[in-house]
């Protein structure tokens, strides 16, 4: 019995050390979200840190809430992306844990 407890310490700081590399791994990694066909581009990281917004000079001009709503559907697409991409990375570390549908890791 206390080789096994032993033994799960020891899973759970593996997992801890591996969970703190993809984090610091997810921090770098960048996404870019578009709107407009282009006009409009996000970058961002996985952790959500805005990097860089482009606007396309054609779109400065008197349409003001229409620029505003492409910002705000590139602001979605990158967000969008960077949920799926830390749900593909995490999504190899949990395997085999048996975690329920929609449970999210970290913590």
């Amino acid at each position: 019995m206390r080789g096994n407890i032993g033994q799960l310490m020891k899973q759970a700081q593996v997992m801890q050390e591996n969970m703190r590399r993809m984090q610091e791994q997810l921090a770098s990694m960048e996404v870019e979200g578009q709107a407009g066909s282009g006009a409009v581009k996000v970058v961002m990281t996985c952790k959500h840190e805005v990097r860089r917004v482009s606007i396309d000079a054609s779109l400065l001009g008197d349409d003001r809430e229409m620029l505003e709503d492409l910002v705000a559907a590139a602001f979605n697409d990158a967000a969008r992306k960077v949920e799926a991409m830390v749900s593909e990375k995490m999504g190899g570390m949990t395997a085999g844990l048996g975690l329920p549908p929609g449970f999210k890791m970290p913590f």
